[in-house]
């Protein structure tokens, strides 16, 4: 699998990038939060020892995060009052999961991969209502991981990563999960979002030579098919993606110019091409965006990324425009990995508080960001 290009990635997809390579994923937050030194970040009632990657809010009561802790995956659930652990599958060696979808409080997948042998495998979970369980998914040949999840229903899910040097895409029908045909473009898929019968899976393409670009391929009901996206400079990558209706989606991520400048990059799609769209350049990449309406979205990452300080980027779509949205700043070190809005007064962000190796949960009320 390729090595990811931006360093901000190290932690949501470091156990999928080191875990082909044969490292344990528990051993990536350590050697991520030694590399880091930063002042004291308030402190949050919620956090826990581990990291969080993924996040799926079904509710204002209901809501789930996931990622890693020492030992295995880490799934946190709120209940309306507060965080807590729930006790998670965790196969094989260096086990973590990287996102989290759900469509009812019966129902939620959460991917990722865990180590077997010298093997990575793919790792999918389901909730049931009561209980996380493993369910069987293929792993080509040569290893994979999944980076992301999307469901729509009990009966119809997507799960993207990529496996060797391609992008894998898997489907659920409701009985089980198979590999789904697409382009098999050399490179990753890094996110995914579904609506009715469309789906978008977002990620980079990389060339046996030369610089990573943007990727973009589109599920219209029958098959997978790569869509054209802008790539500014060199280089471009995408994390997350969004989908408002059929003619509205957000696909967020970075750019640069290949020698360790990185910009924040979002795209529009507007029923029929992807465009870039203007956004405040906070010097790092954009992790995840949720989008509630056409006049409402949350875009979260990594801020000042390109000069090794590694801060909270927080930006708000109010219809017209993409500015900074309220939040306090963490310090360096910790920054956000995926964001789920229930509606535009209410959204929930997660992820890395590297020098402590604890969670790190923010919560919008539609004015501002706060630690949970």
């Amino acid at each position: 699998m390729p090595t990811l290009q931006f360093a901000t990635r190290s932690v949501r997809l470091a156990a999928v990038t080191v875990l082909v390579a044969g490292v344990t994923a528990a051993s990536v937050p350590a050697t991520a939060a030694a590399a880091r030194t930063g002042s004291a970040a308030p402190a949050a009632s919620s956090a826990v020892s581990g990291q969080l990657f993924g996040v799926a809010a079904v509710s204002a009561r209901s809501a789930w995060a996931v990622g890693l802790r020492t030992g295995g995956t880490l799934i946190l659930r709120w209940n309306g009052t507060s965080w807590n652990r729930v006790s998670s599958p965790a196969p094989g060696t260096g086990s973590s999961l990287a996102a989290v979808a759900a469509t009812s409080s019966r129902n939620a997948w959460a991917v990722g991969s865990y180590h077997s042998g010298a093997t990575s495998k793919t790792l999918i979970v389901h909730w049931n209502g009561s209980a996380w369980r493993q369910v069987p998914s293929p792993t080509p040949a040569g290893g994979a991981a999944l980076a992301s999840v999307a469901a729509t229903s009990a009966g119809n899910a997507w799960a993207v990563g990529s496996s060797g040097t391609r992008t894998l895409i898997l489907h659920w029908n409701g009985k089980t999960w198979t590999q789904a045909p697409g382009p098999g473009v050399r490179g990753e898929l890094n996110g995914v979002a579904a609506a009715g019968s469309v789906a978008w899976a977002v990620g980079i393409a990389t060339p046996s030579h030369g610089p990573g670009k943007t990727l973009i391929e589109r599920w219209n009901g029958r098959a997978w098919t790569r869509v054209t996206s802008p790539t500014p400079q060199a280089y471009g990558d995408l994390f997350g993606v969004a989908i408002v209706s059929p003619g509205n989606a957000w696909a967020v991520g970075a750019y640069g110019n290949g020698l360790g400048s990185f910009n924040t990059l979002i795209e529009k799609w507007n029923g029929k091409t992807w465009t870039r769209v203007s956004s405040p350049n906070e010097g790092g990449p954009l992790n995840g965006v949720a989008a509630t309406s056409a006049r409402s979205a949350l875009a979260v990452g990594c801020s000042e990324c390109d000069s090794g300080l590694d801060v909270n980027q927080l930006l708000r779509w109010n219809g017209s425009a993409w500015t900074k949205a309220p939040g306090p700043s963490l310090g360096q070190g910790r920054f956000l990995e995926a964001v789920a809005a229930i509606s535009a007064s209410s959204a929930w962000a997660v992820g890395v508080n590297g020098p402590s190796f604890t969670t790190l949960i923010m919560r919008w009320n539609g004015t501002a960001w706060k630690l949970s």
